[in-house]
């Protein structure tokens, strides 16, 4: 298990350059964002515009912060998005505008170029068991402080578990959340 501390994440400007993002964790390690094969990241959202379009390339959005986004797609498509709404899936080669609900937001990015990997997201409020069945396992704890096998996760900090195992998540804090990103070859 490798663990990535939030101290260690990488801030670096949006595609678009409308702003910037915080990257977890990119494959691989050090490529720029025409060359990734998988990527996790943060992005603070302030205002109203379009998304950065990566060809090639599936996504899921999660709202961390914020009264939510709604997304307005280039074919009439309109999905709103909020702290309780399920991570949602898209391709990121559609033309997408982001359309603030109420004030600025921060996001959860996940991305995974197509025909190299797929990926799934969940987000888990409490402790548990997770299976790590093939490919890799990553956490990224928001709020609260985990126990993931037993090695402490500070909020704002991730890991990274290499499958095939089993993965046992402890907490402590009464608000609790972790995003739990299955990434797979196919």
């Amino acid at each position: 298990m490798r663990i990535i501390r939030a101290a260690d994440y990488k801030i670096m400007p949006w595609k678009n350059g409308g702003g910037t993002t915080t990257e977890i964790a990119v494959s691989p390690e050090g490529a720029p964002l025409s060359e990734f094969d998988w990527r996790i990241s943060m992005a603070h959202v302030g205002a109203d515009g379009p998304f950065s379009s990566f060809p090639g390339i599936d996504r899921t959005l999660s709202v961390l912060t914020g009264n939510g986004i709604r997304l307005a797609f280039g074919d009439g498509e309109t999905v709103a998005l909020d702290r309780a709404t399920a991570p949602f899936f898209f391709a990121a080669d559609r033309a997408v505008d982001g359309v603030l609900v109420d004030g600025a937001i921060d996001d959860l990015n996940v991305m995974s170029r197509r025909g190299r990997w797929r990926h799934r997201v969940e987000r888990l409020s409490g402790e548990g068991s997770l299976p790590a069945s093939e490919g890799l396992l990553v956490l990224v704890a928001r709020k609260a402080d985990w126990l993931v096998n037993g090695v402490s996760l500070a909020a704002g900090d991730s890991a990274i578990l290499d499958a095939p195992g089993h993965v046992e998540l402890g907490v402590s804090g009464s608000e609790a959340e972790l995003y739990a990103v299955w990434l797979t070859a196919p």
